[in-house]
């Protein structure tokens, strides 16, 4: 079963920086799949500048000249991105079965490094100390 399919929402993890005129950190749409080469076309990202020799429609109105459109990259250098953090994150797969018994893989994002884990709040030990010394001037 696939990782990535038409319609999920990638992020280019590789290549060179937007700082630098790359594609790394945009985030797309996958517009194509190319299963046979290991490639996705993702929306908005790996521009390419393709020249269109110069025709004629039916209708007289000419057609050519230079276009851009995106070009397929490698499946590698794109990552799902979990829709809750809006964050790359790594794709599992789970069995499940429905009432009727039928068993179907389901992908599920595995939680993410990334993401802000909550801290607990630790007791100053400062205070716990000067309680303690308070507490023993009350006893004498």
């Amino acid at each position: 079963m696939a990782n990535i399919k038409k319609g999920d929402l990638v992020q280019v993890i590789s290549g060179p920086s937007q700082a630098r005129g790359g594609d790394r950190g945009k985030q797309g749409e996958v517009i194509e799949v190319l299963v046979e080469k290991n490639r996705v076309v993702v929306q908005g990202v790996n521009f390419v500048t393709k020249h269109v020799r110069v025709g004629q429609t039916d209708r007289g109105t000419k057609t050519g000249g230079i276009e851009t459109h995106e070009a397929p990259i490698h499946v590698s250098n794109v990552q799902l991105v979990d829709p809750s953090t809006k964050q790359p994150a790594r794709v599992g797969f789970r069995v499940e079965t429905n009432k009727d018994g039928k068993t179907s893989r389901v992908r599920y994002f595995k939680p993410s490094r990334r993401a802000a884990k909550p801290t607990k709040a630790k007791a100053s030990t400062t205070k716990a100390k000067t309680e303690t010394i308070d507490a023993e001037k009350d006893a004498e």
